[in-house]
């Protein structure tokens, strides 16, 4: 009898350890499952936020293009094209479902668009500049020619035209172009003037920046001079590129050799008029340099 109740209480030791150990192993799985639903809810609140600064980023860059577009600058055909990338990929943030992957895509794209962004913005801002002094000197020159004002038209509109396809990394820069007149005294000795009835000769200096990508060699620069009567001084012959033909005064002839290199010519001459000068540097049919003087 002693032995049944014996055997009964092991017995009865044994369920309530095994129960013991299923209710902590329910506990476990309890605790596991409300972490990992937790976390998930912790996931999708991070990505509904990280989908919304997304959003916000494109909105952003939206309104920024759509102010440049406003300005109606000469690039406001590629801006426009621009600002519609970004409302596509606004439209296809929307519908997608905002998980990590395609998060990690849609800021991928937002980068490349902001980068876009900002150079074609330096670029607006060049351009406004540009067009902004031409636009100065195409008054002044209407009002010194008076009749050439058909023809400074034209070259003001060839001049911003070539702006907007200035080629970059491996195009010469010229900088520095200056001009004046000069005397020459029975010496040879060259005495500067602003005066034209002592002028003999016109100096026109400018120089080629050194860039070690450019393709080294001989170099034509066609220089135009046009004095106050709108007349062509110098050899004034004329060279055509393709439809379009120019005159020039001179053609000055540089070994080009990478480096820095200061140009300097004469152009000798009688009987300057007074008034104002403008001495124009073309590469073929680009303009690529231009400055003016005044004889009194």
């Amino acid at each position: 009898m002693e032995e049944q109740r014996n055997n009964s209480n092991s017995r009865l030791k044994v369920i309530i350890a095994i129960l013991a150990i299923l209710l902590v192993g329910s506990l476990i799985c309890i605790f596991k499952m409300t972490s990992d639903s937790k976390a998930v809810q912790t996931e999708l609140t991070k990505t509904v936020s990280e989908k919304d600064l997304v959003m916000k980023d494109l909105q952003d860059l939206k309104t920024t293009y759509d102010a440049a577009i406003a300005e109606n600058t000469s690039m406001s055909e590629e801006l426009i094209k621009e600002r519609d990338k970004v409302v596509t990929l606004m439209e296809d943030l929307k519908k997608s479902k905002g998980d990590i992957a395609s998060l990690a895509k849609y800021k991928t794209q937002y980068l490349k668009l902001e980068s876009s962004m900002k150079g074609l913005l330096a670029e607006n801002e060049v351009l406004k500049k540009q067009n902004s002094t031409l636009t100065t000197q195409r008054d002044s020159t209407v009002v010194v020619l008076g009749e050439s004002k058909k023809y400074n038209e034209v070259l003001v509109g060839q001049n911003e035209e070539l702006a907007k396809t200035v080629e970059k990394g491996s195009k010469l820069t010229i900088l520095y172009m200056t001009t004046a007149a000069y005397k020459i005294r029975h010496s040879g000795e060259q005495v500067k003037t602003e005066k034209a009835g002592r002028a003999d000769v016109l100096k026109i200096s400018f120089t080629i920046a050194e860039n070690q990508i450019a393709k080294s060699g001989d170099k034509e620069y066609y220089v135009q001079v046009i004095d106050s009567k709108s007349n062509v001084l110098g050899d004034k012959k004329t060279e055509t590129f393709g439809d379009k033909a120019l005159t020039y005064s001179f053609i000055s002839n540089v070994k080009y050799e990478n480096k820095t290199v200061r140009v300097s010519e004469d152009l000798p001459g009688k009987d300057f008029a007074k008034g104002t000068y403008f001495v124009n540097i073309f590469d073929k049919d680009e303009l690529v340099s231009k400055t003016s003087f005044t004889l009194k």
